[in-house]
């Protein structure tokens, strides 16, 4: 037998989400103020992770109908946090797990921080005109753990639990205690108060964008990256009263990839309820998220608009590659602090870089190699360097590696022997290796060694550079 879970974005701005054990896993884009609904069938389990920035971010972790014929849910940030969430049996508010204003607990807590605590997590905490939007994985920062506890603590999974021979933390433990049988469950998200709203106004369905169609050739629209939380009040009895969604018979939202299953048949004094009905003004709807194809999360945290072109080599070889440098597959332009994802064949094997001109950083990636079928990427400085990149796994491994926030400044303090100018009189780094401009540049060579090290990114090839895999064959592109 199916029950329904329902996912409601209350936030005023669709939001991407990581489906794993129910549609298919696929993605789903839900846009504001909006919801789907999918089935899940008892003894199943599965994620429901929202996605920031092209990170992992907090996540409910549900299985209906387990031991005891009970649901058990949670959630979690132990791979990080971008936004508000809560998750709960529908119509019994006792059963609610989650901080529903996580986010602005989280900056309230920044705000009273001391600088050395702040010193200590700048890797970690990354914030937007001085508000914290998103956090790493506290499982990664045993300093980011100890601090989120300090607002959070028994509201959220925040590390690993307690288990044999393992002490962990109980609080955790205790947040993955049994609901009450199997039910529908819902799943609200918000960048303000996640706590449901019964008979919420002025929320509207529409259709959910498929990924694919989010680029075309040459320029495209993108959507933004997700803005800074907000402080969304709802009056405080709204927020205390319960969620009473009428039971109403609705079609659970099914996709190509599930397989249907013979109805079941109820005895006249079967009580089991219908999926509840949408509160007014969230339609429910069908999901029709894009399936999980490859390509790259591409993010552009500059100050200015840029257009990013993708090359593809024009032969590989067992290590070896033959780098294109007049012919890129395609090409997209990125305002300011804007984020697009950007579908590739997943023979795609090449690399992305800032406009076509050299000197410049490349980012260089594999979406499919033919040992383990995964992504693969790293960042390269060997033509030059116009600025810091950074290239992760979107698989939830947590992978990330290259020239973050903290090197906007390299090539401003690169001496001026560094220095080769583009055609276009852009500053950049010159090449470690040479190319038809000229040879290795040694005080290049030199600066980038003693600044950057090979552990962030390719210097002189070789080794020492750490690879960057995704099972997904997706990856997510920062341009600092």
């Amino acid at each position: 037998m199916s029950k329904t879970i329902i996912l409601r974005n209350m936030s005023g701005q669709s939001q991407k989400f990581y489906v794993r054990g129910w549609n298919g896993n696929r993605d789903a884009i839900v846009p504001a103020r909006s919801e789907v609904r999918f089935n899940a069938p008892d003894g199943s389990s599965g994620a429901i992770i929202a996605v920031h920035d092209g990170f992992e971010g907090e996540q409910a972790e549900i299985t209906k109908k387990g031991f005891g014929g009970n649901d058990f849910f949670d959630i979690s940030v132990i791979v990080g946090a971008g936004g508000n969430m809560i998750a709960q049996q529908v119509g019994d508010n006792s059963t609610r797990k989650g901080a529903p204003r996580f986010m602005q607990d989280l900056n309230a807590a920044w705000a009273k921080a001391s600088q050395q605590t702040k010193n200590d997590l700048k890797n970690c905490v990354h914030l937007r005109n001085g508000k914290v939007v998103r956090i790493s994985a506290p499982k990664n920062f045993p300093k980011l753990e100890q601090f989120v506890r300090t607002f959070a603590n028994g509201k959220v999974y925040i590390g690993v639990g307690a288990t044999p021979g393992k002490p962990g933390n109980p609080n955790d433990d205790k947040n993955s205690s049994a609901a009450k049988g199997s039910k529908d469950i819902l799943v609200c998200y918000n960048d303000g108060d996640a706590t449901p709203q019964s008979g919420a106004k002025g929320f509207a369905a529409g259709p959910i964008p498929d990924e694919s169609t989010a680029m075309e050739d040459a320029e495209v629209e993108t959507t933004e990256t997700p803005t800074e939380a907000a402080e969304s009040e709802p009056a405080a009895a709204a927020a205390e009263e319960e969620v009473k969604e009428e039971p109403k018979t609705v079609a659970a939202a099914s996709t190509e990839a599930e397989t249907e299953t013979p109805e079941e048949t109820t005895s006249a004094d079967d009580t089991t309820p219908e999926p509840a009905a949408a509160p007014r003004g969230f339609a429910p709807m069908g999901i029709a998220a894009a399936a999980v194809q490859p390509g790259i999360q591409l993010t552009n945290k500059t100050k200015q608009s840029h257009n990013f072109y993708f090359y593809d080599n024009y032969w590989n070889g067992n290590g070896t590659a033959g780098a294109n440098f007049d012919k890129p597959l395609k090409n997209i332009v990125l305002a300011a602090g804007k984020s697009a994802f950007v579908p590739l064949p997943a023979s795609f094997k090449g690399r992305v870089q800032r406009g076509t001109q050299l000197p410049c950083t490349w980012a260089e990636f594999q979406l499919e190699a033919s040992n383990d079928k995964a992504a693969h990427g790293d960042i390269s400085l060997q033509q030059g360097c116009d600025g810091p990149v950074t290239i992760a796994s979107m698989d939830g491994s947590n992978r990330i590696n290259g020239l973050g926030v903290d090197f906007v400044n390299v090539v401003k303090n690169a001496p001026e022997a560094a220095i080769r100018k583009k055609p276009n009189g852009e500053r950049a780094i010159d090449t470690t290796v040479g190319n038809w401009m000229g040879g290795p540049n040694k005080a290049a060579i030199d600066y980038l060694n003693r600044v950057v090290g090979q552990k962030r990114a390719y210097i002189l090839g070789g080794s020492g550079t750490p690879d960057v895999a995704s099972k997904d064959r997706r990856m997510a592109v920062v341009f600092y």
